[in-house]
């Protein structure tokens, strides 16, 4: 890759936006070009239908805006999308990571998806957002989490994009993904039990379980999270 800087395209998980990264930009910035982007129905894009489809096409349109080598990070719902992006534009990507989503959403995995898309249609925006107010300023430092909780919270689109992850996503996908992968989970992760089946589906990659971590792993260990992109970019795509 010689002197060329690395881009790491960061995709946001379920009802959060781009914001949900912020934690880790001023981490990655001295080292990579981070790239955030918004899925349709979240962040700028809220005004935009989710489809699997269009959330390829956002992807892809971050990947292709400048040359160079570029990774795809994705977390959860992210996750799914940077899955579902590799298995049509493997071509364009120097490595892949998927952060908590190696849990193929089907059979009684697929509870755990309806469960999220029901729940949040059951409680409704108002009541959820005062939820996840109080939980994550409980459960976090202000200083790191005001700036996610301001990027707002993006209720609408759930349900159809556990449709869309649910019909969709698996874990052969990543069978012609010859580019390094990383399978990064928090050990607390419920979302990481099937990491066995990615696994068989993509033998080359790695993975990566950081300690003291639960699903949204890059806000419960901030820094670990990003050394562990920074170390897969300095890495694993110079083998």
């Amino acid at each position: 890759m010689g002197g060329t800087r690395t881009r790491v395209v960061l995709v946001h998980g379920s009802r959060l936006a781009s914001s949900q990264w912020l934690p880790q930009v001023p981490l990655l910035e001295p080292a990579v070009d981070v790239v955030l982007v918004d899925l349709p129905g979240h962040g700028v894009r809220a005004g935009e239908e989710f489809t699997l489809e269009r959330c390829v096409e956002v992807v892809q349109d971050a990947v292709a805006a400048e040359p160079g080598p570029t990774v795809v990070v994705g977390h959860s719902l992210g996750g799914y999308v940077a899955l579902a992006h590799a298995a049509r534009h493997a071509a364009s990507l120097a490595g892949l990571v998927l952060a908590g989503c190696t849990a193929e959403p089907v059979g009684p995995g697929a509870a755990v998806y309806r469960g999220v898309a029901a729940l949040t249609e059951r409680i409704g925006p108002a009541r959820m957002t005062r939820f996840n107010d109080r939980l994550l300023r409980r459960v976090y430092p202000s200083e790191m989490i005001e700036p996610v909780i301001a990027g707002g919270y993006y209720f609408a689109p759930t349900p159809a994009a556990w449709r869309e992850v649910m019909t969709h996503c698996r874990a052969s996908m990543l069978h012609d993904v010859a580019c390094p992968v990383l399978f990064l989970n928090g050990r607390f992760d419920q979302f990481r039990l099937g990491v066995r089946t990615f696994l068989r589906a993509c033998p080359h990659a790695r993975v990566q379980v950081l300690s003291g971590a639960s699903h949204v792993a890059n806000l419960d260990q901030p820094e670990a999270f990003a050394r562990a992109v920074l170390d897969f970019v300095r890495m694993d795509l110079r083998r």
